[in-house]
């Protein structure tokens, strides 16, 4: 069932296709399930699907465990098609990987549209620091789930 205000998400997005999207997401109850390599392994393909069928241009991106942040330029579609696609795609994966059959996602996502006058490589660069923050590393060449075109 989905917790009260999440329709809140939802209420004056938009989506603008080029646009510049730092999106994320959570898994169902905050469960560190990417700590598992082959499920990270999984999702991250679908991650990169998103990219090959022109919905975006991926930036950045950080799969911690029990999140993802990611850095987009949005192409056709809407970011709630994206991202319906890509937890849709990546729960299958996951099954397949032999994650239990219950609901990998939490309902909804967080975005954040960017100015094209921020530094978008400042915002990437926050992202891929986010295993740091956490204290999963002391690197970010020591975590490997995490991508950025500049780096």
């Amino acid at each position: 069932m989905d917790r009260q205000g999440n329709h809140r998400l939802r209420k004056g997005r938009h989506s603008e296709q080029g646009r510049l999207y730092l999106l994320t997401t959570v898994t169902r109850n905050r469960a560190p399930i990417f700590k598992n390599l082959p499920f990270a392994r999984a999702t991250i393909q679908q991650l990169r699907l998103s990219d090959q069928e022109a919905c975006c241009r991926t930036l950045a991106w950080v799969l911690m465990p029990d999140h993802l942040h990611w850095l987009i330029e949005l192409g056709h579609g809407t970011l709630g098609e994206l991202m319906c696609a890509f937890k849709s795609r990546s729960s299958c994966a996951l099954y397949r990987a032999g994650a239990d059959r219950r609901r990998i996602w939490q309902p909804g996502f967080h975005d954040r549209a960017l100015r094209r006058e921020q530094d978008i490589r400042a915002v990437a660069r926050y992202i891929i620091a986010n295993p740091i923050r956490a204290g999963l590393v002391q690197r970010a060449g020591e975590y490997s789930h995490w991508d950025c075109v500049w780096l």
